[in-house]
């Protein structure tokens, strides 16, 4: 898939790579996710490389080769939870508003759909994020629940996770 300059395609090793100083600097921020700072490469490509039946795609600049966000999706639980899809998207800071996350996020709520999921269900999306909300909400998800002071805020403090959902 191709969008504003840029290809989306399955992660490669040298994708992960480029893409781990995003990993890091996203992680630093404070704002979005929930992982420890400072892990090793190695450490950090567990968390966020899916196995089959998932998928990880990085979105890569076609004219520089510079990995400028990805995704992870797969089932959101095994058994009888694999029905439902999940989802988590960093998109490097440099890149941020060319449309590199609502291009990830269509990408995998088309990939879920093709595989015959029922519906995908975001488990901790920060309340205070609200260029992710918004972007979200935009796709089709609502809010259907928010778990109180779930995720400390490195500029908010303790904020509430909104758990997101779209049927497919």
């Amino acid at each position: 898939m191709s969008d504003g300059g840029f290809v989306i395609r399955e992660m490669t090793e040298e994708d992960w790579v480029l893409f781990h100083p995003t990993f890091e600097e996203v992680v630093a921020e404070g704002e979005t996710y929930a992982y420890p700072e400072d892990l090793p490469r190695d450490a950090a490509r567990e968390l966020w490389v899916e196995s089959p039946p998932g998928v990880t795609v990085a979105a890569v600049d076609e004219g520089t080769g510079e990995v400028l966000g990805s995704a992870k999706t797969g089932p959101n639980r095994p058994g009888r939870g694999s029905h439902v899809a999940t989802a988590s998207f960093m998109v490097s800071p440099a890149a941020r508003g060319r449309g590199v996350g609502r291009a990830l996020g269509e990408w995998v709520v088309a990939w879920a759909a093709e595989q015959g999921y029922a519906a995908m269900q975001f488990n901790a999306v920060v309340e205070t994020n609200e260029p992710a909300v918004s972007l979200w909400r935009s796709l089709g998800f609502e809010v259907i629940g928010t778990v109180p002071e779930a995720f400390d805020s490195r500029s908010h403090g303790r904020v509430g996770l909104h758990v997101m959902h779209r049927s497919l």
